[in-house]
């Protein structure tokens, strides 16, 4: 057995009956181009390969593991790939449509589906095994990731998954969530509108009327009462849309 490495956060999934069922609620087709994320030793891998997908990539960043995966994994279909989840090129793939999946490093879970919504329009769905807690927040819609990702995906949480699951077990629960594109929205500008969420919710508690302009504001529909928290993402898109106006706007 390979040796784990906390550096990488690898808590393996070892009950097989989730592992099943993560892999059917992945709902995979025969036409499905996957991209497994952190595969371990392979354990949903191999529930994976019950169905009859098209390809699967398996995105490891540890050499070790790549290896192991190298002379274990026996499938025409899956294909291996060392790389950073946080920082992936999913284009780089030249696939048309991807689903990606995996269980994720509790210490790098948000960079990783930040870089996954990326890309929204070649991704239109995700099943991620993530820390309950962080879960929790992100389906609550009260961080700036978490509306982040409610602006391209429906997001839903599935199940909870105890430390007793896993090897090592973990001292907190994890959770299993799906993110399926909605395609209601589209932005030109993912960083510009990244920073403005960032900004949006760096403190808050503050009302809207100690962040933007009062003419912004008015012009926008908001009293300048509301807080952050109590904004809907329809909300929020329109502030954000009268915030590249007002910027664009000759005289502010």
């Amino acid at each position: 057995m390979l040796k784990l490495k906390k550096s990488l956060g690898q808590h393996l999934l070892v009950s097989q009956g989730v592992l099943e069922e993560i892999a059917k609620r992945a709902e995979i087709t025969s036409e499905d181009i996957l991209v497994e994320i952190g595969p371990g030793l392979g354990h949903l891998t191999r529930a994976l390969l019950a169905y009859p997908f098209k390809k699967l990539y398996l995105l490891e960043i540890d050499k070790n593991m790549l290896q192991y995966l190298s002379t274990t994994i026996k499938d025409k279909g899956v294909i291996l790939l060392e790389g950073d989840a946080t920082c992936f090129n999913y284009a780089s793939l030249n696939e048309k449509k991807l689903k990606v999946l995996g269980n994720l490093p509790y210490n790098v879970a948000s960079l990783i589906v930040e870089n996954v919504v990326k890309y929204y329009e070649l991704i239109p769905q995700a099943l991620f095994m993530v820390q309950k807690e962080v879960a929790e927040k992100w389906i609550s819609g009260k961080s700036w990731l978490s509306l982040y990702i409610y602006t391209f995906y429906d997001m839903h949480y599935l199940m909870t998954i105890p430390p007793k699951f896993f090897r090592p077990p973990p001292k907190v629960d994890s959770a299993l969530i799906s993110l399926k594109a909605n395609l209601k929205y589209k932005i030109e500008d993912l960083a510009h509108y990244k920073k403005f969420l960032t900004t949006l919710f760096h403190q808050k508690r503050k009302m809207l009327r100690k962040k933007f302009s009062e003419t912004l504001l008015k012009e926008a529909g908001f009293m300048g009462t509301e807080r952050v928290e109590e904004l809907t993402i329809r909300e929020v898109l329109t502030l954000y849309q009268h915030f590249q106006t007002w910027l664009s706007a000759p005289e502010k």
